[in-house]
C-alpha cells in the first residue's frame, strides 16, 4: 500500500493533441527519446489525449471564429485535468493564442510551448530571430510578443516563401506525406542568408517535417523544447549530451 501511494503521487503529464496527429505522435517519442531511463519506471507517466476533432486553429482565427476552437480545447484540457494530470501540455503552436485564458481556468500547471522556445531562443542568438509558422501564428503575434519581452526581433518570410510554408505544412505534412525538400529549400536558402541567429519551427508539423529531414541547429524545434521541458517538470532526468 505504501509503494502504491508513492506511485500515485508521481507526476502525470498530460498531453492534448491531435493536432495534428503526427505531431502529437513525435512529440510522445521525443519525450521518451530525450529521457534518461534504464527501465520502464524512470520514464514519465503520461496521457495523451489526440483530439483531431478540435477546429483548425488557423482557420478559426483567420476568420475570426475563435471561440469553438477555444471551447475544444477547453474540454480537452479539462479531460485531462479530471484524469489526474498534474501538468498539461498541448502539441500546437497556434493553440498557445489561448494559453492565457486556458490556464485561467485550470488547477494545474500549462507548460506554455511559446515561452519556453523564446526564453531557449534568448540564450544563443542574435537579436533577430526567424519565425517559421502558420498564417494563423504570425497575426496573432505570440512569437513576437514573446521574443520582444527578451529584447529580440523577429523576422517574418515574404509572402510568396510563406505560402510556400503553408503549402508544406498543409498539403503534405498533414496529408501524412514526409515532406519535400524541394518545397522547402528555397526558405532555408532565405533563412540562411538572413542575418537571423536562429530559425524557430513555430509549427509543430514542422517539428514532424525535421525528424524526416536533416536539419542544422540552426533551427530551433518547438516540440523538442517542450519535451525537454516537460520531462524537467515531472522531475525525471534529460539525457546527457542529448541535444538534437
Amino acid at each position: 500500500k505504501k509503494e502504491a501511494r508513492t506511485i500515485m503521487n508521481d507526476a502525470i503529464l498530460g498531453v492534448l493533441g491531435g493536432m495534428g496527429p503526427y505531431a502529437s505522435e513525435t512529440f510522445y517519442r521525443l519525450v521518451n527519446q530525450f529521457t534518461e531511463a534504464k527501465r520502464d519506471q524512470d520514464h514519465l507517466r503520461m496521457m495523451l489525449w489526440s483530439d483531431s476533432s478540435i477546429p483548425d486553429r488557423t482557420e478559426g482565427i483567420l476568420k475570426g471564429e475563435e471561440e469553438p476552437v477555444y471551447q475544444a480545447l477547453l474540454a480537452g484540457m479539462r479531460r485531462l485535468e479530471r484524469a489526474g494530470c498534474t501538468a498539461v501540455a498541448m502539441t500546437c503552436n497556434t493553440a498557445h493564442h489561448f494559453a492565457d485564458r486556458l490556464q485561467a481556468e485550470l488547477s494545474v500547471p500549462m507548460l506554455d510551448m511559446v515561452k519556453l522556445v523564446a526564453e531557449e531562443a534568448e540564450g544563443f542568438c542574435t537579436p533577430q530571430v526567424g519565425l517559421l509558422a502558420t498564417d494563423g501564428t504570425i497575426q496573432t503575434g505570440l512569437y513576437q510578443k514573446a521574443l520582444a519581452e527578451r529584447g529580440l526581433k523577429t523576422m517574418v518570410l515574404p509572402p510568396e516563401l510563406q505560402e510556400r510554408v503553408m503549402h508544406l505544412i498543409y498539403d503534405e505534412l498533414k496529408q501524412g506525406k514526409p515532406g519535400s525538400w524541394e518545397t522547402f529549400d528555397p526558405v532555408d536558402n532565405y533563412l540562411r542568408k538572413s542575418d537571423c541567429g536562429c530559425v524557430i519551427l513555430g509549427c509543430t508539423e514542422l517539428s514532424v517535417f525535421r525528424q524526416n529531414h536533416p536539419m542544422v541547429p540552426f533551427y530551433i524545434d518547438t516540440l523538442e523544447t517542450l519535451a525537454r521541458a516537460a520531462i524537467e517538470h515531472c522531475g525525471k532526468e534529460i539525457k546527457k549530451g542529448f541535444f538534437v
